[in-house]
């Protein structure tokens, strides 16, 4: 029988865990639970798993702390942070820190599954993840996350902030299928009055700047009614 992904599940609400974890088990995971951030570092410890799931607001230890914790021990087992809508900032912050995504909360359990199982595909065992990489690169196309800019075949490309913002969060969820809506609201925020045509706008801005053809992308790929998924292996360079 195939071993099923280990998945520590920590959140102080008892509510949340005692439907989540049984809804995880259903979809084929096997659930550690932790009630805080100091409970989920023992539990990674002791029961290895191959994923965390953590709330960011705990007692004892928060969620942000418990990642801190984890990363300065050289500990990159892949970490889905649950955050609260609009806290744009401490969402970023977390990604830096080393968190693989972030999920908010109230969240469908359905997307919870999708997210972890791109993640588990993505992820590079005892590596960091793509996120807190400086520079990203697939294929001829590098992206400097720091700097913001980005080369194709080594020549620079000119890109707006968003259209930048926008690449960068493709090309660190790669293989991955991304909604409009979840496009609208990591790379423009739920503050930003913007409807889903502005994700197609800048999504043809840098197809054009790319010279990635929708027909044969090499880079983004439109799924008719769904959105749009990064089609190129990805990889952090020095």
């Amino acid at each position: 029988m195939e071993e099923k992904p280990r998945v520590l599940l920590v959140d102080d609400e008892a509510a949340i865990t005692d439907n989540l974890a049984p809804f995880l088990e259903r979809s084929g995971f096997e659930v550690v639970v932790a009630a805080n951030g100091e409970d989920a570092l023992r539990q990674v410890a002791a029961s290895t798993p191959a994923i965390v799931i953590m709330d960011v607001l705990m007692p004892v230890l928060d969620g942000r702390e418990a990642l801190r914790r984890l990363r300065r021990a050289g500990n990159w087992t892949p970490v889905i942070l649950l955050t609260q809508v609009g806290e744009s900032s401490e969402r970023a912050m977390a990604l830096e820190e080393g968190a693989d995504d972030y999920l908010n909360k109230p969240f469908d359990p359905h997307e919870l599954v999708a997210r972890l199982k791109a993640v588990l595909r993505r992820a590079r065992p005892g590596q960091p993840p793509l996120a807190t990489a400086s520079r990203i690169a697939s294929g001829d196309l590098l992206l400097d996350r720091t700097s913001r800019r980005a080369w194709l075949a080594g020549n620079e490309v000119t890109l707006t902030p968003k259209a930048s913002a926008l690449l960068e969060y493709l090309m660190t969820h790669p293989d991955e299928l991304i909604s409009r809506e979840r496009l609208l609201d990591a790379v423009w925020g739920w503050e930003y009055p913007a409807g889903t045509r502005t994700v197609d706008t800048r999504i043809a801005e840098l197809r054009r700047a790319l010279n990635d053809d929708p027909s044969e992308p090499r880079f983004i790929e439109t799924v008719p009614g769904q959105g749009y998924r990064f089609v190129g292996s990805v990889e952090g360079v020095a």
